[in-house]
């Protein structure tokens, strides 16, 4: 490849890369903000949250497109091929984040109208910054390719599927304790589903990042420690 050529080709790679982190620093955000409306039942907020989801839709469209053109254009080989296939997998798991953290503002604009639940609040906005810390830092092992931290990402998911286990017992006993609390814990057991399967994309992407550094995915034994999936899952996130 002529080096002017490469230049360019380098140019655009690198662009998409920093297009991913900034994808995902609105997706840090949105879950964050979506927790906040929440725990503070500012519907206002949370109306921000589901309008603003339309950038990372946007994004996402965008940084896909662009990896398709160099894939067309530039037939990028070995390493940059593999460059360009984690960024288009990364891209989708933090889209689908972003649903997760619109759908999470949604059911809080229905909490807001419903009597609180003690403490309940709180407790998704603590699993919330949880899940963004490991989003966080799957996204800093990918700018730099930082393989022991993509690890400890996917370590640390045990830990979210935890706080999921006992927010759901939780749930249980106030639905069991006052009839009047099953419908708000039916939804805030579907945040918190929502909150965990963040985690998951996180690991997806700390997954994405050992593949680009190492050239393979993990095993699958990756530590799981959700005790809930013999329950019906929660519905997906749609795009409205």
């Amino acid at each position: 490849m002529e080096p002017h050529i490469r230049t360019a080709f380098d140019k655009a790679l690198e662009s998409v890369q920093v297009q991913v982190m900034r994808m995902g620093g609105l997706v840090e955000e949105a879950l964050l903000k979506a927790a906040e409306a929440h725990e503070t039942r500012d519907t206002a907020l949370a109306e921000a949250v589901r309008a603003e989801d339309a950038a990372i839709d946007a994004m996402e469209e965008a940084i896909q497109t662009a990896c398709a053109r160099i894939i067309a254009l530039e037939a990028p080989a070995a390493g940059d091929l593999r460059t360009v296939l984690t960024v288009m997998r990364i891209v989708g798991n933090l889209e689908r984040s972003g649903d997760y953290a619109k759908n999470l503002a949604k059911r809080s604009l229905l909490l807001s109208q419903m009597r609180p639940v003690d403490g309940a609040a709180s407790s998704i906005t603590r699993m919330a910054r949880s899940v963004v810390s490991l989003l966080h830092d799957a996204l800093d092992a990918f700018a730099t390719r930082d393989v022991a931290l993509a690890e400890d990402v996917r370590r640390r998911d045990a830990e979210v599927d935890q706080i999921y286990n006992a927010l759901f017992r939780e749930f249980l006993t106030h639905m069991m304790e006052d009839p009047r609390h099953i419908t708000p814990c039916m939804h805030l057991h579907f945040i918190a589903k929502n909150i965990e399967r963040v985690g998951d994309h996180a690991t997806g992407i700390a997954e994405q990042v050992i593949y680009l550094v190492e050239g393979r995915l993990p095993g699958s034994d990756r530590p799981k420690a959700d005790l809930t999936t013999t329950l019906p899952p929660p519905s997906q996130p749609n795009a409205g």
